[in-house]
């Protein structure tokens, strides 16, 4: 199922000259060396690109929204949640994500720079700090003979440093939530290898909240002399930001000694007047089996400006750094402060020793954008809000690292020895879990006086104040996107929910939770919707909301920061609230959330039902009411959204059968029965579902989206006999239609699927969304055809989004929305893609694969024990 494994591979490392593999590497994972040049180069999405056609149907909403724009970027002076005109540039350079979840993260590139910043939640800064780098020195009878910084780099500042090490001699390899960068030392005959771990453990909702990484150094000398060697580890108190000059920052050094373990390192004291943080550089003390100690000495303070040859040449003189024991003073208004953290090691002929660090951030209260709440964040359940837990994060990352690492092998090593899933795909199944921890993603815990239900108890058909969840494992957002910035937006999330429910299904039923309680609010602040030019309420009562805010303004609290369209009218949100709910009780077997949920889904519904107009089960559309594909026209009863409908249709059967609701069963087993025979006749044309039933010239467009519903049912152990919306056949008809149409004749095959194509084979272009390819669409897709049999066909389509996006763009670790067959891309480093943990949802619900039935039960963790093993690959 390879398309060329191999091939690409070669093309990724083809600049890498060494024969060194490497301390510890595993053989899957996605690998480049630090000298490859990607040859596409694409270019985002912006207002110019629009074409005549559309440009003319939508020139009022061009011009409401420029004047949008301009009030908000120049009157307000904040950051629009999507910036049409200014989307982000593609920089090919990212890797793995550093920390856990929710505590703010940094990104360090694949040639080692650390570059992109979201300490303040969900606001991002893209910077290389040129220095934060590590430095390696060898000292030979006591005689420095090689000193370089693992950089590439050849800056204009800090030029007492020898920079321009060769990247043709290294490589990088990420299986996410760790990395590997193999370092050959030319004509040194050391090899270096640092391996980056970051605490992201499925179940486990203590440790994966920490914001910790921890950086393995191996060394192995193949000399036959020994050699003393030292990593210099170097951090600028700050992220590159322009507050890095505010003043008030100061560095101190620490050393904490708890449990028989020794950690020292510097503090940098970070005192922005709004969301004030420490950074943390450290490193453990330890013996090793000869006898010899590892030395840990700092520089507490040094000017990352000018040559800043005084501390190069007190590492080159001995490989030491002077440690002073007082703390920097107060920088100045203008004035930048770094620290330096030296690890020693001798390394005896023809062997190998190792060293460690962490990088640690301590902001434990935080403020959005409208600093209206203080939230303080998951880890502080531990470490306090104090904001001095750094030194223990430190401590304890680099004593329990070896766990988690335990842990991740658990989890992935059944997966990764799977002899039958290929190495592409075991790559991108872990590595696009990045988003979980890099999609300005916040994990907050629940303020004592809160209360999530919207106003409505459970004896009205509403919430507890505090459901035990939430109250337990917190509240959680993510991002739509780094460049669409709205949390948890529902419409995307329904898409990407897998990787949550499987993995950390505690955080998927927060996160419904809070939808749920937001169904029953009413937001009466009319405000101007840009497609259409009229006033509506913020938020309707009964309707699911497109996202929870955005972090400029206040999440949780101003819901629906997305003002495109009128809330009121999306139909597809409340339809997928519906699906998620039984979903997730299925493979949790969360009883009392599905009891909570119940009225929620019985509201929703009723509101769905409104718009079954001539009364056959089938609600229509009209306009842009389909809020998944907003800029793709739809009219009456619809593929997309008609297949939705008939699935929540299905499942209130579900579970009302569950929850012995025979009344409410035989309500909608009526409107299943006439709603299936209407979605036939309007939609079927015996070879696939139409886009929509209005009968316009573009309406037999195939929609590679069209069996949404069906896999939905399919994840949920539905969509047979009783609880069957849709004929088998005609759903293998419509993926055999979409596979030959959107996905073999677009692009040769090797792009994923195009989300609109016309049947004669050439792509829908009538509106901006429908010849695009969405990555997180198509991994559903793919999902969907395994669940119907069709293996084959469903991973080369997935195959095709990996190969182009990771291989041949350059956007790893920021995986877009959207890409055109050329030149064009959308929206980068986006929720959606997370959908890839649908396939392995829909791999192992294969015959004969550890199939679940209803009647397993979890224990302690939330979900069924053999739906575990199936989902995460751990032991249950």
């Amino acid at each position: 199922m390879d398309l060329n494994d191999s091939t690409s591979l070669a093309e990724l490392m083809s600049r890498y000259v060494s024969t060194e593999t490497g301390f510890g590497v595993p053989k899957d994972g996605w690998r480049i060396c630090l000298a490859h040049e990607f040859k596409e180069k694409r270019k985002p999405f912006q207002a110019r690109d629009v074409s005549l056609s559309n440009m003319i149907e939508h020139v009022s909403l061009g011009v409401r929204y420029l004047r949008w724009w301009y009030r908000k970027t120049q009157v307000e002076k904040k950051a629009p949640f999507i910036d049409m005109f200014r989307a982000l540039p593609l920089r090919q350079i990212y890797g793995a994500p550093l920390g856990g979840i929710g505590g703010g993260s940094i990104t360090r590139g694949w040639r080692g720079d650390f570059c992109r910043w979201q300490l303040n939640p969900g606001m991002y800064h893209y910077k290389t700090v040129i220095a934060n780098q590590f430095t390696v020195c060898l000292c030979r009878g006591g005689q420095t003979v090689y000193q370089q910084v693992l950089s590439m780099d050849r800056p204009p500042t800090l030029q007492g440093w020898n920079w321009g090490y060769c990247g043709e001699y290294a490589f990088y390899h990420a299986l996410y939530p760790r990395a590997w960068t193999v370092y050959h030392l030319p004509g040194q005959n050391v090899t270096l290898t640092c391996r980056q771990v970051s605490p992201v453990i499925p179940h486990d909702y203590k440790d994966s909240s920490l914001p910790v990484a921890v950086f393995v150094w191996d060394i192995e000398n193949k000399n036959d002399y020994a050699l003393d060697i030292s990593i210099m580890f170097t951090m600028i108190n700050g992220s590159g930001h322009k507050d890095d000059k505010s003043g008030g920052h100061w560095n101190e050094p620490f050393h904490l000694e708890k449990d028989g373990e020794s950690v020292s390192g510097v503090l940098l004291h970070h005192q922005t007047p709004v969301n004030p943080y420490t950074l943390c550089i450290a490193a453990r003390e330890k013996v090793i089996l000869t006898g010899s100690t590892i030395t840990r000495l700092h520089q507490t303070a040094f000017s990352p400006k000018g040559t800043c040859s005084a501390l190069w040449s007190d590492l080159m003189t001995d490989g030491r750094l002077d440690s002073p024991k007082d703390s920097s003073p107060p920088t100045q208004k203008g004035e930048e402060v770094a620290a330096a953290l030296a690890v020693s090691c001798s390394v005896p002929a023809n062997n190998h020793n190792s060293v460690e660090f962490s990088l640690a951030w301590d902001m434990p209260k935080i403020t959005f954008g409208s600093r209206e709440r203080i939230y303080v964040r998951r880890y502080t359940r531990y470490y306090g809000t104090k904001g001095d837990a750094a030194p223990y994060l430190s401590h304890y990352a680099l004593t329990h690292y070896s766990k988690w690492e335990e842990s991740i092998d658990e989890w992935q090593r059944p997966i990764l020895q799977d002899g039958s899933l290929p190495a592409w795909y075991k790559s991108a199944l872990f590595n696009e879990l990045y988003f979980v921890v890099d999609g300005g993603t916040v994990w907050v815990e629940l303020p004592e006086d809160a209360d999530i239900s919207g106003g409505l108890r459970p004896e009205d058909g509403g919430l507890p104040a505090q459901p035990d969840v939430v109250k337990e494992y917190g509240r959680f957002a993510y991002l739509e996107g780094q460049e669409y910035r709205m949390y948890n937006t529902y419409d995307v999330h329904f898409y990407a929910s897998f990787a949550l429910i499987m993995l950390w299904p505690k955080l998927a039923l927060s996160v419904q939770y809070d939808i749920a309680g937001s169904v029953v609010q009413h937001d009466p602040t009319e405000r101007l919707n840009l497609m259409n030019g009229r006033y509506s309420p913020v938020k309707t009562r009964g309707v699911v909301p497109h996202d929870i805010g955005d972090p400029d303004d206040e999440p949780w609290v101003r819901a629906n920061a997305y003002l495109i369209h009128d809330t009121a009218d999306w139909k597809d949100l409340n339809l997928k609230f519906v699906l998620q709910v039984y979903r997730d009780y299925y493979l949790t077997q969360d009883e009392q959330y599905l009891k909570d949920m119940w009225p929620i889904c019985q509201t929703v519904m009723e509101v769905e039902l409104k718009f079954d107009k001539d009364g056959d089960g089938l609600i229509e559309n009209s306009g842009y009411a389909d809020q998944t594909y907003d800029g793709w026209k739809v009219t009456g009863p619809s593929a997309y959204c008609g297949g939705l409908w008939l699935a929540s249709v299905c499942m209130m059967c579900k579970m009302a059968r569950v929850l012995k609701c025979e009344s409410v069963y035989q309500r909608y087993r009526d409107i299943l029965e006439r709603g299936r025979a209407a979605f036939d006749k309007l939609l079927w044309n015996g070879k696939y579902y139409n886009y929509d039933s209005s009968g316009q010239s573009l309406s037999n467009s195939v929609m590679s989206d069209q069996c949404a519903g069906q896999w939905f049912l399919r994840a949920s152990g539905l969509g047979e006999d009783d609880y069957q919306a849709f004929p088998k056949e005609k759903i293998c008809s419509a993926l055999k239609s979409v596979f030959d149409l959107n996905v073999m004749s677009f692009a040769g095959g090797q792009m994923g699927a195009v989300n609109g194509m016309r049947p004669e084979g050439v792509p829908d272009r009538s509106s901006v969304q429908s010849d695009e390819v969405w990555v997180g669409v198509v991994y559903g897709l793919a999902a969907t055809m395994i669940h119907e049999g069709m293996i084959e066909e469903g991973m080369h389509t997935a195959e095709g989004c990996y190969r182009a996006v990771w291989e041949r763009m350059g956007m790893a670790f920021q995986t877009p929305e959207a890409y055109c067959e050329k030149g064009i891309y959308r929206s980068l480093a986006y929720m959606r893609p997370l959908s890839i943990w649908a396939i392995q949802l829909a791999l192992n619900n294969r015959p004969n694969h550890n199939k679940t039935t209803d009647k397993d039960v979890g224990q302690g963790n939330g979900i069924k024990p053999t739906t575990l093993r199936c989902l995460t690959g751990m032991p249950g």
